[in-house]
């Protein structure tokens, strides 16, 4: 995936955002949190929140280069937080102040509201409420026959994306689309 400098910087610090908020972040958390405020966002804007392509795993939606980037070090997030790791678990930590540059009004709603609602779950909560039947997560899943293979634990994840714009219908799924094929346009020009 491809990032323009505002993407990172709105990402990273979206994340200090929350690791300022959640004590005992999680990486599990993190992601599912990211997730949250993007359903969110699509939901009550119609806008994405970061638009980045989550996928399909076992644990739930995954942006792929998120989970990577705080699996090993951090190049996306460099600057922004760093892992603590302990008992085999990892933990975020922000390393920088949050800046609010990157951030409309209506992105500083939904980071509030999720983490009001959601903050203060579990991890294993979290996996829970991105799971619910009715979500966007399972329908993906389901028609992309990976419920299986994840009930018997012979595969933890997939390449499949969640599209957002499932959740919504008639001009709010097409002014959605539109917004996300400007941020493609632009994220591939560098803009």
């Amino acid at each position: 995936m491809r990032l323009t400098l505002a993407d990172r910087n709105k990402i990273g610090n979206a994340v200090v955002y929350i690791a300022e908020r959640v004590p005992n972040l999680s990486k599990t958390k993190l992601l599912k949190l990211l997730y949250l405020m993007e359903e969110y966002s699509v939901k009550r804007f119609k806008t994405p929140f970061l638009g980045l392509p989550f996928e399909v795993w076992q644990a739930g939606p995954v942006v792929k280069d998120i989970f990577i980037d705080l699996s090993e070090t951090p190049v996306i997030l460099d600057g922004y937080v760093e892992k603590e790791v302990e008992d085999g678990k990892t933990y975020i930590k922000a390393t920088a102040d949050f800046s609010d540059d990157e951030f409309s009004d209506n992105d500083m709603t939904v980071m509030d509201d999720i983490l009001h609602c959601f903050g203060k779950m579990t991890a294993k909560q979290l996996v829970e409420e991105t799971h619910r039947k009715d979500g966007l997560w399972y329908a993906t899943a389901e028609r992309n026959h990976l419920l299986e293979g994840f009930e018997q634990k012979v595969t933890n994840n997939s390449d499949c994306q969640i599209d957002l714009g499932e959740c919504l219908t008639g001009c709010s799924q097409e002014f959605y689309r539109e917004q996300m094929d400007f941020l493609k346009l632009s994220r591939a020009y560098g803009a």
